[in-house]
């Protein structure tokens, strides 16, 4: 059993699929019958998982895997989340503006004139649209769109997102000076 030092998430195993061990996988990769091409896949507890066989479902895969040879075995693995190194992913594949999700995290989100909205906590998707979540220094997390209008600019090696606050929601219109909202009422 082995731990891994920088996790990043490829996989959560399903229910059983048929009576030899096969399992149904929902796979984050780009193509989810390479699953397997990343190497073995680990669980959060050490457990180490190879890849044998994987082929196409409605909208997940189907996945055996080395060791797991029953109906039993398999439903035992319902609900396991199953990660790679960050180091066994092919930096050299990507384009100048792509990047993996797991590089965001720890980013400092600041504005233009420097000041920080907190440090990207996590990724998500929930169908409409990808979400960054921001925490900072006793403030509670907030979801911001990752769209190219309110992330205008990634600098992975300084560790920084440049947000437009306005378009990510993190202001209102009405706190902006000469906003026709900052009147005061009369």
């Amino acid at each position: 059993m082995s731990k891994i030092e920088n996790p990043v998430l490829m996989a959560t195993i399903g229910a059983a699929q048929g009576l030899r061990g096969e399992v149904r996988v929902k796979s984050f990769t780009d193509d989810p019958t390479a699953l397997g091409d990343y190497g073995h896949l680990h669980s959060a507890d050490g457990r180490l998982f190879e890849v044998l066989e994987v082929r196409e479902a409605k909208n997940v895969v189907v996945v055996r895997f080395r060791g797991v040879n029953d109906r039993n075995a398999a439903e035992a693995l319902n609900g396991l989340e199953l990660f790679i190194d960050r180091d066994n992913l092919p930096d050299d594949d990507l384009d100048e503006d792509e990047f993996f999700y797991a590089d965001l995290e720890g980013l400092e989100a600041v504005d233009g004139s420097g000041k920080s909205y907190g440090t990207v906590t996590g990724v998500f998707d929930f169908g409409a649209g990808d979400l960054l979540e921001l925490k900072g220094p006793g403030k509670r997390p907030v979801l911001i769109p990752f769209t190219e209008w309110s992330v205008l600019e990634i600098d992975l090696e300084g560790g920084k997102l440049l947000v437009d606050p306005l378009a990510a929601g993190l202001i209102d219109d009405k706190d902006e000076p000469g906003s026709p909202f900052s009147a005061k009422r009369k």
